[in-house]
């Protein structure tokens, strides 16, 4: 037999053996009882209910629409019934009572005749011999087909006649008759209450006096109900007025919103502007005050200073830390050193001196390091005496031009150019002859002349500046005559002879500390001129 599940619980189910065996007949007759189940009885009672309710209810029916579900047992097939007449009054069935409440057996149905029991015990064709098949007897030993069919088709009627989808287990038909029994009894006790409530009814009939006030009252309730239906519509026609007014200001509303997104669309923009404005100018402000910081250091910053720093050494003058002068070891000084410090003074001076446009009388400087030299111009005579040639070297002839040193040459013949040395090199040493330094005195004793003559040119110009009446106070010497602190005469300074071999180490080198001390001076006052020269342009 084909397994069944329970309808519920979807256990798998045993089916009794009754209902396995159940022939055609034993179906047929369940089929056919249940025509008797659902006719209608005849009673002669009188209707619980009165006539007014009964018209209502049919009333109510003419409109009602078909079931939303509805359950249709399907026919049975052909080879359950031994006649075709049985599918016909069970399709005719269906058609007129979807929910089957009745089948007509014939006496065919119930008796086989026996010209149907002769066709059936017929042998069968040759084209249907082929299988090996014997025929077998539907009535006595139905086959597994007929089995199923005829289950289904039970469960089906089961099915149909209750709300309860068959087959189901035991324990399921348990909790079925459980839950049935408490809906009959809660049936029965509502019964019972409606059967009090009739019988209460009709004993009680209302007096006169109480059929007159409940029209009275049923007047006044119908008069209340048309006012409120009245106030019912005007509140309707408010809320309708109200409606079309909250449309309008959501309409408004979302108008406002589309408006306010696009002002702080706008906002943000600009916003995102004004901080790239800020951002910029916070940027030119930093640099701004960047280039004036850096401006006024490179104001303040003294390239002479940087460039010539003249400071001391004990009893040495020193120029960017080279030592100018000789001591009696062990404070002795090395000549490469001495060289390269009187180059150093002579690149000072010649600055100093292009700085401050002065030209030297008969002298030019050539600063060349180790090896600088101060060109001397003289004029040549044939008899010449001391004061002639001291004349001439005072005189104040103009240099040539170091671009063409031989124009001045071609043009004056007389015009003698001697080279004066500011080095030595410091062969011998100083104790053994004097005399062999007599081209280093000669160019110390004309880098001391150029001095002087440097000297003269601030004084004169800085009294001429300080007397003149559109001269601004402010940059005026203050401090009365600009001279050099030392007083320089011929080849001493301060009184001691500049020259190595007019007299000791320790006067030499107490002289070239005074004429660097001078140059100081001069590079200060060549500062100083070219800050009032900026400060000037300025203005």
């Amino acid at each position: 037999m084909h397994p069944m599940n329970c309808q519920k619980c979807r256990a798998p189910l045993k089916l009794d053996s009754s209902l396995q065996d159940l022939n055609r007949s034993a179906l047929d007759l369940v089929t056919g009882s249940r025509a008797h189940t659902f006719e209608p009885t005849t009673t002669t009672a009188r209707n619980p209910f009165p006539q007014e309710r009964k018209e209502l209810y049919d009333k109510a029916s003419q409109d009602v629409s078909s079931p939303v579900f509805k359950r249709v047992i399907p026919p049975p097939r052909q080879g359950i019934g031994s006649q075709p007449v049985v599918a016909a009054a069970t399709k005719a069935g269906l058609k007129d009572n979807p929910a089957m409440s009745f089948v007509m057996l014939t006496d065919s149905q119930v008796v086989p005749s026996q010209a149907s029991t002769r066709e059936s015990s017929k042998p069968l064709p040759k084209s249907k011999s082929r299988t090996g098949l014997e025929p077998v007897d539907s009535d006595d030993s139905p086959s597994i087909s007929q089995q199923i069919e005829s289950s289904t088709r039970l469960f089906e009627i089961l099915s149909a006649r209750s709300d309860i989808d068959h087959p189901i287990c035991t324990e399921c038909t348990d909790l079925l008759l459980t839950s049935l029994q408490s809906r009959l009894s809660s049936a029965q006790k509502e019964r019972d209450t409606y059967i009090t409530f009739l019988k209460s009814l009709n004993t009680t009939s209302p007096t006169p006096s109480a059929l007159q006030k409940a029209q009275s009252s049923l007047a006044s309730a119908r008069a209340a109900e048309e006012k409120a239906f009245s106030t019912l519509l005007a509140l309707e026609k408010e809320k309708a007025d109200l409606d079309a007014e909250i449309a309008s200001l959501d309409a408004e509303s979302s108008a406002l919103d589309a408006e306010e997104q696009a002002f702080w669309r706008d906002r943000n923009a600009f916003a995102l502007t004004l901080s790239e404005f800020q951002s910029e100018r916070d940027a030119l402000n930093a640099a701004y005050e960047h280039d004036a910081r850096l401006l006024e250091r490179l104001q303040r910053t003294n390239v002479y200073n940087d460039c010539f720093c003249i400071s001391h050494d004990g009893h040495f003058g020193t120029i960017n830390g080279l030592r100018l002068g000789r001591l009696p070891p062990p404070q002795n000084v090395e000549w490469a050193e001495i060289n390269a410090a009187l180059g150093t003074a002579a690149l000072l001076l010649a600055t100093v001196a292009e700085r401050l446009g002065c030209e030297f009388a008969g002298y030019r400087i050539r600063p060349m390091g180790s090896t600088s030299s101060i060109e001397k111009f003289e004029v040549s005579a044939p008899a010449s005496s001391q004061s002639s040639s001291t004349a001439t070297i005072n005189a104040p002839t103009a240099p040539s031009s170091p671009s063409h040193p031989s124009s001045t040459t071609a043009q004056n013949n007389n015009q003698k150019t001697t080279t004066l040395d500011l080095f030595s090199s410091g062969d011998l040493p100083l104790g053994a002859n004097k005399f062999l330094h007599r081209r280093l005195d000669a160019g110390m004793a004309a880098f001391l002349e150029c001095i002087r003559q440097l000297g003269e040119f601030v004084e004169q110009s800085a009294n001429s500046s300080s007397s003149s009446p559109s001269s601004n106070p402010t940059t005026s010497n203050k401090g009365g005559i600009v001279k050099l602190p030392y007083e320089i005469k011929k080849d001493k300074i301060h009184g001691v002879s500049i020259k190595l071999g007019a007299g000791t180490d320790e006067t030499w080198t107490r002289a070239c500390k005074y004429a660097l001390t001078c140059c100081k001076y001069l590079l200060a006052h060549a500062s100083n001129a070219g800050v009032r020269a900026g400060k000037g342009a300025g203005t």
